[in-house]
Order: structure tokens, then sequence, then C-alpha cells
């Protein structure tokens, strides 16, 4: 069942990188006490997620911030090694929490899980993003698939 506005974000233990080694993350707790933007994008280094998506929320940080946003998180199904890799290379240091989701278990409990087998991508998070307030999702925009226009940073200002 697809996650939607006014339901809780569930608890699910994904793993991340940190300064010493694997650190365990759960999401229960991550989004608990304060406002969020959260956005999923199907796959780290792919063309539209590195040249538009990210960037998106990467240039519009202050904005978000300006409008009551505490933390941008973006979780993609990759491992934690090559969320941390991308998000260096994107330069999303101090403004953007990237969630590495590599086994997909955060986006088939939110219900945003689809299969990228045709694209040689195995199961994929769909591209969406999302308000949520302390644990709550207060607004969702669920991309159509292979579009890329309610997902973005910009969409998100316009309508918090």
């Amino acid at each position: 069942m697809t996650i939607k506005q006014g339901d809780k974000i569930p608890a699910v233990t994904v793993k991340a990188l940190g300064e010493n080694g694997l650190d365990e993350i759960d999401t229960g707790a991550l989004f608990a006490g304060k406002k969020v933007a959260l956005f999923s994008v199907p796959g780290a280094y792919t063309p539209t997620c590195s040249a538009k998506h990210l960037p998106s929320f990467v240039q519009n940080v202050a904005a978000l911030k300006a409008k009551g946003i505490d933390e941008i998180i973006c979780t993609s199904v990759n491992d934690p090694f090559v969320m941390k890799a991308w998000g260096k290379d994107q330069g999303v240091e101090g403004k953007v929490t990237m969630l590495p989701d590599g086994n997909a278990d955060f986006v088939k409990a939110l219900g945003l899980n689809f299969d990228g087998g045709g694209f040689g991508m195995g199961t994929r998070g769909q591209r969406f993003s999302m308000v949520v307030n302390n644990g709550v999702v207060e607004k969702l925009y669920i991309e159509e698939p292979g579009a890329y226009q309610v997902s973005s940073a910009e969409h998100m200002l316009d309508n918090l």
C-alpha cells in the first residue's frame, strides 16, 4: 500500500556510511521532531537525477529553510558507498543528507518502489518528494513514470 498524506513514516533500518564505517539509521527516528523535505531518485549518477533532481534541492537549500524546512534528505536505492561518493561529487555536504536504501527496504515500506529490471537496475524507488513534519507526511508528490516535474525543489517551494 502506498503511503499518503497524514500517514506516519515507517521505521526501517538502513545503513549509511559515517565517519567510522557503516552506521544504522532508523527512519522513524530520523524524521522525528523536525520538518523534512524528502525526495527520492531512481539512481545515483543517472542522468536526470544528477543533472536536475539533486541539484534542484542543493540550489534551493536557503529558500526551503526560509519556508520552515529543517533538513533536506535525498534517498535512492543505492549502497552507502555510492551515495556518499555521489553526494561528494554533487557538493551536498552541509546541505542535503544522503540516505542510502541499498536493499530498497525504505521505499518498499513506503509503497513507492518499482521494478527497474528492464533497464538493468533491479528494484528502485520511484521519483517523488514529500514534506514530513515530525514523522507525518504533510505533502506528497509522486512523478508519473519517466517524468520530472512535481518532485522538484521548485515545485515543493511553490507549495509550501
